[in-house]
Formats: C-alpha cells, structure tokens, sequence
C-alpha cells in the first residue's frame, strides 16, 4: 500500500485543521489505518487509528475529544479532523497501514504497521 498524506500547515491554537491520507495499491490488504505524529525531538507517538473493515476508531488520551479519525472507502482515504489545536500538537504527522488484523490494545504500536505516508508537517503557535 501506497500512503500520500497531505494538508498540514501553520494554525494558530485553537483553529482547526483536516489532515488526509490517500491510498493506492494493494488497499484491499489494509486492516487498519492510524496516525502517528513526531515532534523535534521526540519520539513517534500514536495519535489515532481505525480498523477499517468495521469502522472502529481509536485514540491517544492526549487528542481524545479533539481530533476524529474518518475513512472514505470509496475515496480509498483516510481523514484526520483536527480541532482545538494546542501548540503541543506541533508535529510531523504521518498515516500509516497495517496489513493484517490488530487487536485494540496493539493500535497504538507502530511496529505493527508496514506502509507509511511521507508525513506533512502541522505547526500550532500560540
């Protein structure tokens, strides 16, 4: 599976922001699709992740309330709706795919997924 993530940009805090992942390839091999995000300096966090057969979504206790994960099947895309946005959401964010069928409690381990977008940067200033 092929990942083209884009719609990143500089916002201030508290705007709003809606990140896509486009994917081309062998889409019928995704189970779930997630986004992780890496701020300079840090390490990759889990932000988010569907399992995209069933619709089920998951996310970090951190974006939880702010940020919805959406899929279009048609569209072969993924979304990540962003809302509320802190400075500290400042980073690379990148979508990801996993080719065989996670249990939630393994979502949020990015070892777990085998194709990765290029990422798009989302800066949040204060």
């Amino acid at each position: 599976v092929q990942l083209q993530a884009s719609g990143g940009g500089l916002v201030q805090a508290g705007a709003s922001l809606r990140l896509s992942c486009a994917a081309s390839g062998r889409t019928f091999s995704r189970h779930v699709m997630g986004w992780f995000r890496q701020a300079p300096g840090k390490e990759r966090e889990f932000v988010g992740a569907v399992k995209w057969n069933v619709g089920s979504t998951s996310y970090a206790n951190s974006v939880k309330g702010r940020f919805t994960i959406s899929r279009d099947n048609a569209k072969n895309t993924l979304y990540l709706q962003m809302s509320s946005l802190k400075p500290e959401d400042t980073a690379v964010y990148y979508c990801a795919a996993a080719s065989r069928p996670l249990i939630t409690s393994s979502l949020g381990l990015y070892s777990n997924y085998d194709s990765w977008g290029q990422g798009t940067l989302v800066t949040v200033s204060s």
